[in-house]
């Protein structure tokens, strides 16, 4: 027979601060379950009766309307549009955190049609999470059962279905915005550059542009943020009766708790550290390297900038995203990088199949325009010194 409180109401505790700190286990980990929410969200495992650590951090008393952006600078090679942030499918589609310092990258980024939308990668990192979490609690019931205690049994029912709960208002969908035009528009050929130096040239048509650079995405709730904040409170409230349900619950249970709390904390951070774009399903959109001579590493800003330049045909995009210095020189540096392009375009090798950039030495040359810089202004300082004299 399952027993609940033996010696009655009086061995009951309720000293709140005690059992969350006996069982801080259980609140522990709020930084490595935020991490990976947002995208077990997409997934209709996150519906799953199951254990978290840290639970508290799906209780919150609003939802975010954006993906984060990364920081970089985006810019249209020939449209003129300028951003300061990529948007965060865009970053992850790139892979913009395995790009070295000073490198540079071209891809030809494509939509097909399956599947039709982004979503959660269907056997992820997070879905395994969500698997483990519930045979935790399928293993903390049976032993509950085992042992008829059923303070513990409460405790499980309540910690697990309060990721339910929580996942039924967190639920989303990405939107991302769709161009509705149909007129004529520049070449939609995108130009992004991260702080540590490195460019990635993205060619691609219209509708993938305003929806991977220039569109904010979306998240679509399924649930309408007062029903959410119900959630939110009642979540809230379960959560506190599990606690206190598991503070009078026997050792043994405890235990059970204690060494699945460790297991999952130690789960979701080896997951958090994990590249996030495991967890995504970005099949929706062919992603396709164009490589060319001379490869993707340089050794200084300069010739990274000349070679974004040279593949993307124009200098436009240079002046107005800001990236090069005002300087005279360096204006004098991009009127020549321009010429040359615009003499020796890029070609295609027949041999190598590589991208053919034209034979110019952007460091030789700055260097060149420097010098000439100075000696010109050395001259007018001398002149302008000798007419006040």
């Amino acid at each position: 027979m399952m027993r609940f409180l033996p010696g009655g109401y009086g061995d009951l505790q309720l000293d709140i601060v005690g059992l969350f700190q006996q069982f801080s286990l259980a609140i522990l980990g709020e930084a490595s379950v935020e991490s990976s929410a947002r995208i077990a969200a997409l997934s209709w495992t996150f519906l799953l009766p199951r254990l978290i650590p840290a639970p508290q951090a799906l209780i919150r008393a609003s939802r975010p309307e954006r993906l984060d952006p990364a920081a970089a600078k985006v810019v249209g090679a020939f449209s003129g549009g300028q951003r300061d942030r990529v948007n965060y499918i865009a970053h992850l589609l790139h892979d913009g955190d395995s790009l070295p310092p000073y490198s540079v990258r071209c891809e030809r980024i494509s939509k097909n049609n399956f599947p039709e939308e982004i979503k959660a990668r269907a056997l992820g990192p997070t879905t395994l999470l969500a698997f483990l979490g519930c045979a935790m609690s399928c293993a903390l019931l049976a032993l509950s059962i085992h042992l008829q205690d059923g303070m513990a049994l409460l405790a499980t029912i309540l910690l697990s279905f309060l990721s339910t709960l929580v996942g039924i208002g967190s639920r989303w969908r990405l939107v991302l915005s769709e161009r509705k035009a149909t007129r004529t528009v520049p070449i939609s050929d995108v130009v992004i550059n991260y702080p540590h130096g490195a460019f990635v040239i993205v060619k691609c048509g219209e509708d993938v542009a305003r929806s991977l650079y220039w569109a904010p995405e979306e998240c679509k709730y399924y649930r309408s943020t007062r029903s959410y904040r119900l959630i939110s409170l009642i979540g809230t409230l379960i959560l506190m009766f599990g606690v206190i349900c598991l503070g009078n619950a026997t050792i043994n249970v405890q235990l059970g708790y204690a060494a699945s709390y460790i297991i999952l904390n130690a789960a979701y951070w080896i997951v958090a550290a994990l590249p996030q774009r495991w967890n995504w399903d970005l099949r929706c959109y062919d992603r396709v390297p164009e490589p060319y001579q001379g490869g993707e590493k340089n050794k200084s800003f300069t010739t990274a900038l000349w070679k974004a330049i040279a593949i993307s045909g124009t200098t436009k995009w240079v002046r107005v995203a800001g990236i090069a210095p005002v300087t005279d020189a360096w204006d004098m540096w991009l009127r020549k990088a321009a010429q040359v392009i615009k003499d020796e375009p890029c070609t295609l090798d027949d041999k190598t199949g590589l991208l053919k950039l034209p034979d110019w030495d952007p460091e030789e040359y700055l260097s060149t325009a420097h010098t000439e810089i100075n000696a010109a202004d050395s001259d007018r300082a001398q002149n302008t010194g000798g007419a006040m004299v």
